[in-house]
C-alpha cells in the first residue's frame, strides 16, 4: 500500500527526541495527578486522562521515530497519529459521560 506521491517520512531522530522531551514533562504531570484520578469531578478526571494519554502518546511517538529509522516510511507516524486520535476520543467520551452525570445530579 503506497502513500500519496511526494509523501516523505518524518526525520526519525528529531521525532524521537521531541517525543522523549515531551514524555518527561507529561509523565511528571501524570504522576502528580495520579493521587487525584479517582476524585469526583469531570475536570479532575479530564486533567488526569489528558496527562496520562499524552505520556502514552509520547512513548508511541518515540517508537514511531525508531521504527522510521528502519522502514523509511511515513506509515509508523501516521498509524501512531490515528491511535492517538482514537485514544483521545475515548478519553473525551469518558469525560463527557462524567460531566453529564454531574449535570444531571446538580439539576433537579
Amino acid at each position: 500500500m503506497a502513500l500519496a506521491i511526494g509523501s516523505i517520512p518524518p526525520a526519525p531522530v528529531p521525532l524521537s527526541l521531541a517525543g522523549a522531551g515531551a514524555l518527561a514533562v507529561n509523565l511528571s504531570c501524570a504522576l502528580m495527578l495520579t493521587r487525584y484520578r479517582h476524585h469526583a469531578g469531570s475536570l479532575t478526571r479530564a486533567a488526569f486522562l489528558s496527562a496520562r494519554n499524552d505520556a502514552l502518546a509520547n512513548v508511541s511517538i518515540i517508537g514511531a521515530g525508531l521504527t522510521t529509522i528502519y522502514v523509511r516510511s511515513a506509515w509508523p507516524d501516521l498509524i501512531v497519529g490515528l491511535g492517538i486520535g482514537l485514544m483521545n476520543a475515548d478519553a473525551a467520551r469518558e469525560v463527557y459521560t462524567t460531566a453529564w452525570a454531574e449535570h444531571r445530579a446538580a439539576v433537579p
